[in-house]
């Protein structure tokens, strides 16, 4: 375990990157190894804030860290579904299947993951 991770039992935080270090408009894509989450998580900064989906469209074998970020969305780059950031509903057709969301909070100025925990607002 490196100094990245926390070793609480219920779940393991992941430290992503410093706050600065995505930019507007932008996502990281964290692989399952490091999370142990059965998918990739990406983290979407948009509009000063962060948020995290599981990496796979639910269409498509598609990365989401590989769309386009914009007011509030992520689109999917295959098929141009898009997905709230916030509740990883779809918001378009072809996705039927909302992206599982993921807690992500600023702490100290680092960016940290907690997979499989729900986001707090």
């Amino acid at each position: 375990m490196t100094t990245a991770e926390t070793t609480d039992t219920a779940h393991t935080a992941v430290l992503v990157a410093d706050a600065g270090g995505i930019e507007e408009g932008e996502a990281l894509r964290v692989p399952a190894e490091r999370t142990g989450h059965h998918d990739a998580i990406s983290v979407f900064h948009d509009d000063g804030k962060y948020y995290a989906l599981d990496d796979t469209c639910s269409h498509g074998q598609a990365s989401l860290a590989d769309g386009w970020i914009e007011n509030g969305e992520v689109e999917c780059p295959l098929h141009s579904a898009r997905f709230c950031l916030r509740s990883g509903e779809p918001q378009c057709m072809p996705a039927t299947l909302a992206a599982r969301t993921h807690r992500v909070e600023v702490v100290d100025g680092a960016i940290w993951l907690h997979p499989g925990q729900e986001p707090t607002s």
